[in-house]
């Protein structure tokens, strides 16, 4: 067949227009932090959860609300502290004096959008009841299940530095999340940007403001179904699998990754490929994805630790040693 002939599997110009639109208009509040942007991007694309990690003032909530304020569907905002309770969460049976019964009242977790602030302050009891929120997109009360609205997403933030009053994620909840983004801190003319920017809007009360939505829920549903659609190879299925499995013999490692991480590559590669426009994974889009969908879910030996050596220097290593399908 002529090259010239070939038409896409799946028409992902909407898919990529709106993506586009999205980077535009957080673009006019956040200067620089592209990885990030376009790795949330990827995450609601992916009905995936994100952990983002970072120092103070980065503006790692603000670019979670900007997301949020771009998609035209619920959002809420959950501020965790060491005296959080589950019932604070996920919401509590209330008793009705009319109707002489307990009714269920829902939560801030019930909504489209769920940004959870400084998630590692919150004990470990008030963690677990996000387990079943995470995974399964529900939340069991007194034996009744109720769905979470769709499409899903948790947007959690941490502090690395602060150690006082935080807790430290259970690996349980760390595997559930797709990514964790590590922000670091901006270059010195993207600070600049930020800074003639805000300048320039100083009369605005709410920054967000500045923001239009450009996405509906539907249309996110939608493009979830078309990035689920992308193909994807047999022999880069198998170089998804030898990648991850690499990690659970590999000597620096204590814990390597799971199968869901299997799956989390491949859906994000997907993801990748269709934000570029395109209907075809190609082995770039999976290696560019994999340090984002391990770093949080493998552990270093001990000694490694003590030499100072970082997870995403393992993870470099694995990608030059398994061979790259032709």
């Amino acid at each position: 067949m002529d090259v010239n002939t070939f038409e896409p599997r799946s028409d992902l110009s909407s898919l990529h227009q709106s993506v586009e639109a999205i980077r535009a208009e957080i673009g006019k509040v956040i200067a620089g932090q592209h990885e990030m942007i376009d790795l949330l991007i990827t995450g609601l694309l992916t009905q995936g959860h994100v952990l983002i990690e970072g120092v103070p003032g980065v503006a790692k909530t603000l670019t979670a609300k900007l997301l949020a304020r771009c998609v035209d569907a619920d959002f809420s905002r959950i501020q965790f502290t060491p005296d959080i309770m589950p019932a604070d969460v996920l919401g509590t049976s209330v008793f009705n004096p009319q109707s002489r019964e307990f009714e269920y009242k829902r939560g801030p977790v019930f909504s489209n959008l769920v940004l959870i602030d400084e998630i590692n302050r919150a004990p470990a009891k008030t963690q677990a009841a996000l387990f079943e929120v995470m995974e399964e997109r529900q939340v069991t009360n007194d034996g009744i299940t109720h769905p979470l609205p769709l499409p899903f997403m948790v947007i959690a933030t941490q502090n690395p530095i602060e150690q006082e009053g935080t807790y430290r994620l259970p690996e349980a909840q760390l595997d559930r999340f797709l990514f964790k983004i590590e922000v670091k801190y901006p270059a010195v003319a993207e600070e600049v940007a930020m800074l003639q920017a805000m300048h320039q809007h100083n009369n605005i009360q709410d920054i967000t403001q500045l923001v239009n939505r450009v996405i509906t829920a539907t249309q996110v549903m939608e493009y979830q179904a078309l990035v689920r659609k992308i193909h994807i190879e047999e022999k880069l299925l198998h170089y998804i699998a030898a990648l991850v499995q690499e990690t659970r013999v590999n000597a620096s490692l204590y814990l390597g990754a799971s199968p869901r991480a299997s799956l989390a590559v491949m859906n994000c590669a997907k993801a990748v490929a269709a934000m570029r426009d395109r209907d075809f994974v190609t082995p770039d889009d999976i290696v560019e994805m994999l340090p984002h969908v391990l770093r949080h879910r493998i552990m270093l030996t001990p000694e490694r630790e003590m030499e100072g050596i970082a997870t995403d220097e393992v993870i470099a290593q694995i990608i030059k040693a398994v061979e790259v399908p032709r």
